[in-house]
């Protein structure tokens, strides 16, 4: 009984170990110029490489040279929870839903100008935009005040 108990134990944690190893932010890839990743997907942006960032959604993975970033834009999308303030209680109204998005600018290895749009959760944001602009060299152009609030 007790080995059962110690065995899924076991199990459960070397379950949530494989998760923790994936290196990355979840994000959700918008769209862009890259091809190969279906618009809406989610996808891992990882920022960990020294030289390049790396995208990886589902089976395919497309790494971009930090040195060849020339854009990085956030922005955010903020809207009313109109739906839950019908369904639940009409307070939220008071409360706004924001979404966060991140534009990469750069250039591949054609000397062609490509750009990728990502949605980014917001306990991700500050870090997602930390490690582009120290890594890329570039600096964040924020859409308005209360992007630069939030990305801040």
């Amino acid at each position: 009984m007790i080995r059962t108990y110690l065995t899924l134990l076991g199990s459960g944690l070397l379950a949530f170990s494989a998760l923790a190893g994936e290196a990355g932010v979840k994000t959700e890839f918008i769209g862009g110029t890259l091809v190969g990743i279906a618009p809406r997907s989610t996808a891992r942006l990882d920022l960990t490489g020294s030289e390049t960032l790396k995208l990886t959604a589902g089976k395919t993975a497309v790494e971009i040279p930090y040195r060849r970033i020339d854009a990085l834009e956030y922005g955010q999308h903020v809207t009313r929870r109109y739906a839950e303030a019908i369904l639940l209680s009409p307070i939220l109204l008071l409360s706004k839903s924001r979404k966060h998005f991140v534009t990469i600018g750069y250039q591949d290895s054609d000397g062609q100008h490509q750009a990728m749009v990502f949605r980014v959760e917001k306990g991700d944001i500050r870090t997602v935009l930390a490690g582009l602009e120290t890594r890329s060299g570039r600096k964040v152009v924020y859409q308005d005040d209360e992007a630069r609030k939030a990305g801040q």
